[in-house]
């Protein structure tokens, strides 16, 4: 029998740490073989990609980390941009010794992605789920998005996390539900009470605001690209991904039905399936 150690060691599964331009990030490196970087969105600790890292590292070597002032990585370390973020992305591929990697981004992830891949070159093909052309556009006030965005602030504690789980959940999946019950089982795969927000949330908020993919277009690396939108995301809606992809030469683009903004947690299996054929074309 191997003991846990051994487990991890025989698993090719590993949590580090690594000091970088003033933050000590924190990492966790699942299965092994072809490397894939996974990058998250705002408000979410890199655990919140375990339900890919499950299926994909049974034949990939997954790295998802915290974000810098997100979770165990700290401390933030002065401003947020994707420039930055980007550049933690690269420091996370050195520390592994890999040349290039499949990226995975989700929102601000998933533009985070597209500058790494714009700026070093390093990407063996890109995933970009619930995304956009300009930050601004996710940022945008609709009234939906208003109104779901005074409860999540300014509600009980309850109401906040009600009106969370209606921002990153579908109709469906909230149909019926105990939302108490679902906002804290879904609560570890945030990292954080759901009527709580870490406070680099403004922070992240605000460099997704100032990013505009398009400065990036013509630098952008000749690699399979998938780009992933979600029917019902009121964040990303699906007309801004396939702005995203017609602008990406070669590039394919799937909307999920009857997702939402969440929609790695919700529909994890469709999430995993289409990843799984990306990278095995790729």
């Amino acid at each position: 029998m191997l003991d846990n150690e051994a487990r991890r060691a025989h698993d090719g599964i590993g949590a580090g740490s690594l000091p970088h331009d003033g933050c000590t990030f924190a990492y966790r490196v699942h299965g092994a073989g072809v490397p894939v970087v996974l990058i998250q969105g705002v408000g979410l600790h890199g655990d919140g990609w375990a339900p890919q890292v499950d299926a994909l590292s049974e034949a990939f070597a997954c790295l998802s980390f915290d974000h810098r002032g997100m979770g165990a990585s700290q401390p933030t370390a002065g401003a947020v941009t994707v420039e930055r973020l980007a550049g933690d992305v690269v420091a996370l591929m050195d520390a592994q010794g890999w040349d290039a990697a499949h990226l995975v981004g989700h929102s601000l992830g998933a533009l985070v992605a597209l500058e790494v891949a714009a700026v070093s070159a390093r990407a063996l093909s890109l995933a970009l789920l619930c995304c956009v052309v300009r930050g601004r556009d996710a940022t945008r006030l609709t009234w939906p998005i208003a109104r779901l965005g005074i409860a999540a602030t300014f509600g009980s504690a309850r109401a906040r996390r009600h009106a969370f789980l209606r921002l990153v959940l579908p109709p469906s999946a909230l149909r019926g539900a105990e939302l108490d019950e679902l906002a804290t089982a879904l609560a570890p795969r945030f990292g954080h009470d759901l009527a709580e927000q870490p406070d680099v949330v403004d922070a992240q908020l605000a460099a997704l605001r100032r990013y505009d993919a398009r400065q990036r277009f013509g630098q952008l690396p000749e690699v399979p690209t998938l780009v992933m939108s979600a029917e019902y995301d009121p964040i990303a809606p699906p007309s801004f991904g396939r702005a995203l992809a017609a602008a990406i030469p070669g590039a394919r683009f799937v909307c999920i039905p009857d997702a939402a903004h969440g929609v790695t947690i919700h529909r994890a299996a469709e999430v995993n399936a289409l990843l799984l054929g990306h990278l095995a074309s790729a």
